[in-house]
């Protein structure tokens, strides 16, 4: 009889170590489910859905040049000064044609952009549904899925934007703003505690921001407490990452193909990751626990009870006929057979 095999080294640091692993039971169910597939996805579906938002900006933007023509005398100035010639025409053609097509660019971006919205927001939904969940939720609905999309869509973007109001008026301008009308002068001390004052609340609202996305956006109520550990998992990689892409953008920006193709690159790369974050960290928090008593176990499926009755109508009239000839030649072949015995 063979010895069992040696566990691997691998083995061996889990049952060391909880959280190493906790944190392959995480890879596993984020391989498992598809992780990097939803991610790309949901990459793509980001991307898709800023053009129309760009629409919807430039159409804010002509909307507002209309009301001041002064910015606007302004900014034609400015053209025609550091643009001459044939091409600076161009330029002043183009904005005076999307100024006066604000309106139609706006119903058209803003359409799009719910459109975009929702298709975004429901594949991020089922992405952190197949995190969460072992097996695949029944759906409510079409109209009852996209009225609770729309919502969850609505809300992530009030969240997202009170995230993004918060971190900007952590930056050091607006601190320092804020000092020189409380009329306190500024130290050289002052600007490396805005900047660590300025990751300690851009780490809190990304921890709102991700907490909220795991917890509150998949299909289906989940626990609370582990979305808010995963949620500051997560906060604390996308700041590390944030600091990270921000020396890539300063080495690349400084080439003109860089400059060129950088920040798109940049852009996919920075929503590829997050989704891949966010999704990693959604696995983690539903495998917090490897006892098989903390799991959720799912109820049998219903027993159908259905009675089957059948009804008995006899013989036939061809099964009597063939039992009663069967009969005589039985009866007739047993008295031939006592007859020759005597």
């Amino acid at each position: 009889m063979s010895d069992p095999a040696k566990p691997g080294i691998l083995d061996r640091l889990r049952a060391r170590y909880g959280w190493f692993g906790h944190l392959m039971r995480a890879y596993e169910r984020f391989d498992k489910r598809n992780g990097g597939f939803f991610a790309a996805g949901l990459t793509y579906y980001t991307i898709f859905a800023l053009f129309p938002l760009l629409m919807v900006g430039f159409a804010v933007v002509g909307f507002t040049l209309a009301r001041r023509p002064q910015l606007l005398n302004t900014i034609d100035d400015h053209i025609r000064s550091q643009v001459t010639g044939a091409l600076g025409d161009q330029l002043l053609d183009l904005i005076n044609s999307a100024i006066d097509a604000r309106a139609s660019i706006g119903v058209i971006g803003l359409a799009t952009a719910v459109w975009a919205g929702l298709g975004w927001i429901s594949h991020l939904r089922q992405a952190l549904t197949e995190m969460w969940w072992e097996h695949r939720i029944s759906s409510p609905g079409f109209l009852r899925n996209k009225l609770s999309d729309l919502l969850a869509m609505l809300g992530t973007f009030a969240v997202t934007l009170g995230t993004v109001v918060i971190t900007t008026l952590g930056h050091a301008a607006p601190m320092g703003a804020m000092l020189k009308w409380l009329g306190i002068p500024e130290f050289t001390v002052f600007d490396w505690l805005f900047l660590l004052f300025s990751i300690a609340l851009s780490v809190l609202v990304s921890w709102l921001l991700f907490t909220w996305m795991i917890a509150r956006l998949p299909r289906e109520k989940v626990s609370l407490v582990e979305s808010a550990r995963a949620g500051f998992v997560a906060a604390a990689g996308f700041e590390l990452f944030k600091q990270v892409g921000s020396i890539y953008l300063k080495v690349v920006l400084r080439s003109p193909a860089g400059a060129t193709f950088g920040p798109v690159l940049g852009l996919m790369v920075f929503a590829y990751i997050t989704a891949y974050l966010v999704l990693f960290c959604t696995a983690w928090a539903a495998t917090a626990s490897d006892d098989p008593r903390d799991r959720h176990v799912y109820p049998p499926a219903p027993a159908i009870i259905a009675p089957r009755v059948q009804l008995d109508e006899g013989l036939s009239t061809r099964q009597a006929l063939t039992a009663m000839g069967l009969g005589a030649v039985g009866a007739l072949a047993f008295s031939r057979l006592t007859r020759w015995l005597r």
